[in-house]
């Protein structure tokens, strides 16, 4: 896996059964023409069909959408400036393993499979897992296209208290911000594999950011129970997750191995960032976004 995996056609992605038209894509770019801010030479054909296939085919609702999308990726820097697979970023790639899998869910989403590999809770930066993350998403959007829905599943093998010190909850806040309300996906489920005793206490650190829509859609799976085989097949899981797909190592190998090989597709994704002194009206900022109370959580204290 070596090489860059092409990216998917527009060709074969008007043929999936979406409903968008080249149509749609010439109004929502003579839209763009209009947004002085927007990255436009830089946001492709792809991302246009992808914000209005999350958005329901709405246009206004794909252009407030799209906005968000570029106006997040510029703000929340933690998690979207200088993504590049190289350095620090392959470093912290080898602690976590985010595996697109092969196998749909029974809905027909795709899924992506998440989980820690290096277990000492020193080497677990949060907002560098997240990236990696959004990473191996916009990377696997890029090669596939449009999805029904997107399934995430999180295994918690051997998660303690130490890892759930490690959260920050800035990271949290962005991350689910950007989730609900600027991702270009239509996400259908949230799975929480191995879930530990202390659930209860990751979940006081995740909800207060999350809508009740999310909170609707997620689904906590006792340790060793084959309950996530309700919504997807379990043999497309990894061999060490009760699967028949690839272990872990090689599927972590692999991804990497993707990332490297797609270096110029991130260096492009980099420049699709907003400039805000352009944005007709009055730029926009992080406390426009969260009402100014970023900041007030400085550390999240275990007891």
């Amino acid at each position: 896996m070596s090489q860059a995996v092409k990216a998917i056609t527009l060709e074969d992605e008007y043929k999936k059964k979406t409903g968008i038209t080249p149509e749609d894509v010439r109004k929502m770019r003579q839209w763009l023409q209009t947004q002085p801010h927007l990255p436009r030479d830089h946001l492709t054909d792809m991302d246009l069909i992808l914000v209005y296939h999350c958005c329901h085919r709405s246009m206004e609702v794909s252009k407030q959408v799209l906005d968000l999308n570029c106006t997040l990726r510029t703000l929340f820097t933690n998690l979207f400036k200088d993504r590049l697979p190289d350095g620090r970023t392959l470093d912290s790639m080898k602690v976590s393993l985010v595996l697109p899998l092969e196998v749909r869910a029974y809905d027909d989403s795709a899924v992506i499979y998440c989980r820690l590999m290096d277990f000492n809770p020193k080497n677990l930066i949060f907002q560098e897992a997240i990236k990696i993350v959004l990473m191996v998403i916009d990377l696997w959007q890029y090669q596939s296209g449009t999805w029904p829905g997107l399934v995430i599943v999180i295994d918690l093998e051997k998660i303690t208290l130490s890892h759930l010190a490690r959260l920050d909850i800035q990271t949290v806040q962005q991350f689910l911000f950007y989730l609900q309300e600027a991702m270009f996906v239509k996400l259908q489920g949230l799975h929480f594999m191995n879930a530990p005793s202390f659930m209860d206490r990751l979940l006081m650190i995740l909800k207060p950011f999350m809508k009740k829509e999310l909170i609707d859609m997620m689904v906590i799976h006792q340790i060793g129970s084959k309950t996530i085989g309700k919504y997807l097949p379990i043999e497309g899981l990894p061999k060490e997750a009760g699967g028949e797909y690839k272990p872990f190592e090689e599927a972590q190998a692999d991804v990497i191995a993707n990332a490297k090989a797609n270096y110029d597709y991130f260096a492009e994704e980099n420049k699709k960032r907003v400039v805000e002194s352009l944005r007709p009206g009055k730029p926009k900022t992080i406390t426009d976004i969260f009402g100014g109370i970023e900041g007030s959580f400085k550390k999240l204290e275990i007891d």
